[in-house]
């Protein structure tokens, strides 16, 4: 076996595989079982490494660059009112747009 395809507490199995797409209501043939065990195990030997990274003394990172975030005062402005709006309309019943039925 790849040395690569190794997860630090076994290979996922395609049983596993397989249980995983009976929970998800998906079909899965044995060669693609197989093809997902691979790289499941790959993707999880990837998480291994990662936990592995010293970060004792790293600050956490907000934001990968240093864009700033730039706010505005939340101001109410009313623009139009429902009258002006409905003036536009083609077809009105009351306080509501006029539009065809939809029978599906």
């Amino acid at each position: 076996m790849n040395p690569i395809l190794r997860y630090e507490w076994g290979m996922i199995d395609q049983k596993t595989i397989q249980q995983i797409a009976k929970l998800s209501r998906l079909e899965v043939n044995d060669d693609q079982a197989q093809l997902f065990s691979e790289q499941m195990s790959i993707v999880l030997n990837y998480f291994e490494q990662i936990s592995k990274v010293q970060t004792i003394g790293v600050e956490p990172m907000i934001t990968p660059t240093e864009i700033e975030n730039f706010w505005r005062d939340d101001l109410v402005v009313k623009e139009n009112s429902s009258e002006d709006m409905l003036n536009n309309a083609p077809a009105r019943t009351g306080n509501l747009f006029k539009v065809p039925p939809v029978v599906g």
